[in-house]
């Protein structure tokens, strides 16, 4: 029986999502081997953890700018430095675990534990196969520390390899699998009963709006899109998401109410539906998080960017914008302008077109196939 350890951490929903994905996939498909999924920074120090997811939270929430200066400087410099010393020393506790659990395969989907297990590798302490699923579009420096002891490098298009191999790791160690991601993305759907399930006219294309979760970013600009939608896209209907937002969801309720759209707009909480939502829609609105700009090109949906956090979603930003894939109505922008012109021209079959070329729909299958097939 090999053994195969995920290690995660809790910062930003992708890097949960990606493990999520391997540990079933695992689990399903390989009964000679034993996977458990950890959260590397809870089990080093809890109120470690504690105090920097939550710190994370309220900076990309309420001091976005600070946080794009944090993501800048981690990369280079004083910042990037003191990251690097601080997952050295806590590596020695995460030690522990590897010595206990003596696992074949450490997977990693934060550059945390990457960085940890690479450099115990390196000082001999403890010996596996490293691999590395990088769960954003842009290369960050943090990833690769240490990439001469990390056996793959799971990552999402070919121009994050080109940036990674100029940064000095071999290309034989690169795979463009995509991320990982839920397999209900994949399911065989019936459109009637979404349809039904949301109360929609199926002769309508659906437009399949998030508020910013969490986070509720920008909640003055995100209205004024959504306003921007619902008077002068009247042929389109819209599923508007709040997620866990309640004053979010109170906003949009009344901005439906003041446009008389009740008949074309609905206003949803959270909602675990998101892949019976995206598999009827012909547009997705939101910021592009790893992990929400990964199942919109699994759908082949287009997107219209909005609120990117400074720092790793403005590089996903830019990625989308630069493949003809998404729209990014900025700060300066005219939303009434953007919106307008994407509608007027034939601008979104060619963004649908274009996402044909970033639909990883089996990269869970990929990357676990390529690491275990040979057990």
């Amino acid at each position: 029986m090999k053994k195969v350890l995920i290690f995660y951490a809790s910062y930003g929903g992708g890097h949960l999502s990606a493990a999520k994905s391997i540990l079933k996939y695992i689990t399903e498909h390989y009964t000679n081997v034993e996977a458990e999924m950890v959260d590397c920074m809870k089990y080093i120090n809890k109120p470690i953890e504690k105090v920097t997811t939550g710190a994370y939270r309220e900076m990309a929430k309420k001091a976005p700018k600070l946080w794009g200066k944090v993501y800048t400087s981690s990369k280079k410099g004083l910042l990037s430095k003191i990251s690097k010393d601080s997952n050295k020393l806590m590596a020695r506790k995460l030690n522990h675990l590897l010595q206990e659990k003596k696992p074949d395969f450490v997977i990693s989907t934060h550059p945390f534990s990457s960085q940890m297990v690479s450099y115990l590798k390196k000082k001999g302490e403890f010996n596996c196969t490293l691999a590395t699923i990088m769960t954003d579009f842009a290369m960050h420096k943090q990833w690769l520390i240490g990439h001469e002891y990390t056996e793959y490098f799971f990552i999402s298009n070919e121009a994050m390899k080109q940036d990674i191999v100029e940064y000095g790791v071999s290309k034989d160690k690169i795979f463009v699998t995509g991320i990982p991601m839920s397999d209900r993305f994949f399911e065989n759907f019936e459109d009637k009963k979404i349809y039904e399930m949301f109360e929609l006219d199926p002769n309508k294309k659906v437009i399949l709006f998030f508020g910013g979760g969490e986070f509720g970013l920008g909640k003055e600009r995100t209205t004024q899109i959504l306003r921007v939608f619902i008077q002068k896209v009247p042929n389109y209907q819209i599923v508007a998401v709040s997620g866990k937002n309640k004053k979010m969801k109170e906003v949009f309720e009344q901005l439906v109410s003041e446009n008389h759209a009740q008949n074309r707009v609905r206003v949803l909480g959270f909602t675990d539906k998101v892949p019976e939502l995206m598999h009827i829609a012909s547009l997705v609105v939101t910021k592009p998080g790893g992990l929400t700009t990964t199942e919109s090109l699994a759908s082949t949906l287009p997107m219209v960017i909005i609120n990117p956090i400074p720092g790793q979603e403005e590089e996903n930003a830019e990625f989308l914008v630069k493949n003809g894939v998404g729209v990014w109505i900025k700060k300066g922008d005219s939303p009434e302008e953007v919106i307008t012109n994407l509608f007027a021209s034939d601008e979104l079959e060619k963004m649908k077109k274009n996402t044909e070329k970033f639909t990883k729909q089996y990269s869970t299958k990929t990357i676990c196939e390529m690491l275990l097939n040979n057990i």
